[in-house]
């Protein structure tokens, strides 16, 4: 797991985020001033510091601007939770070198370590796609259907599992996406809950009473909260309706590549 630092001086609430950081199985450690981290991001290797703006001493603007200024590993993730939420912190924040910033009051503790476990995805996902482009695209050998409407979407969740190594094909309604479905073999089907023509409940219906696609994995998605449609997907035995405007390229691809049974690089 990643070593994470929290710089927070309320002990309090550190021994809050501890401990739910390391029921994730996470190697953290606190610390209460800007000082003391950085004296041991001299000492040993930090995956990600997680800050507070306001602290004595030494505030979270400064602390950033110390550890991006020279001396430090230019690799270690800056994340910043605070209730400061005015955009100008944000803008300050990130202009230091923040990479991430969140409003602290918006996060159960559990949450924010959800969150974190986001953001370290996405960092990991950079770094693969850095060596992609230097070596090339591996192919996996699996075939993905992608249903999307919007061309945008379909667009970019595409180009996402392309880089990957998946070989993708689109189908923008619903009456397509079945044809398409019975003609190709598919190792998954990633359903919008809302095409032209069907629902995401009708189409995964017909998906599952096909004996050639019945047992194909599928990664269901909306962007509108319609919890009928939602309902009758849940009934059909999808597990899980992910959030279209809160699912990254990268976290769809881990997705399917779980429902591939792909393991991560």
């Amino acid at each position: 797991m990643p070593k994470i630092v929290l710089v927070e001086d309320d002990p309090m609430i550190s021994e809050i985020y501890e401990r739910k950081f390391r029921e994730e199985g996470f190697d953290i450690s606190s610390v209460a001033s800007g000082e003391q981290v950085l004296e041991l991001a001299k000492k040993e290797h930090i995956d990600l510091i997680l800050t507070d703006l306001l602290m004595p001493k030494m505030d979270g603007f400064e602390l950033i601007k110390q550890l991006r200024g020279g001396g430090y590993d230019p690799d270690i993730r800056i994340i910043v939770s605070s209730n400061l939420s005015e955009i100008e912190d944000h803008k300050k924040a990130f202009s230091l070198g923040a990479n991430g910033f969140v409003v602290k009051s918006d996060y159960t503790p559990g949450e924010l370590v959800e969150e974190i476990k986001n953001v370290l995805h996405e960092f990991k996902e950079q770094k693969k796609n850095i060596r992609r482009r230097e070596n090339g695209i591996e192919k996996n050998g699996k075939r993905i259907l992608l249903m999307e409407d919007e061309a945008v979407f379909a667009e970019m969740f595409g180009e996402k599992l392309t880089f990957d190594g998946f070989d993708v094909e689109v189908a923008m309604t619903g009456q397509e996406s079945i044809k398409k479905s019975k003609e190709g073999h598919y190792d998954a089907f990633i359903v919008d809950m809302v095409m032209p023509g069907m629902t995401g409940d009708e189409i995964i219906a017909q998906l599952l009473a096909d004996e050639g696609t019945r047992n194909v994995p599928i990664v269901a998605y909306t962007a509108s909260d319609i919890d009928e449609i939602i309902k009758k997907v849940k009934a059909l035995g999808i597990k899980e309706v992910y959030t279209k405007t809160q699912l990254t390229p990268s976290k769809l691809a881990m997705k399917v590549r779980e429902a591939c049974g792909i393991e991560e690089e």
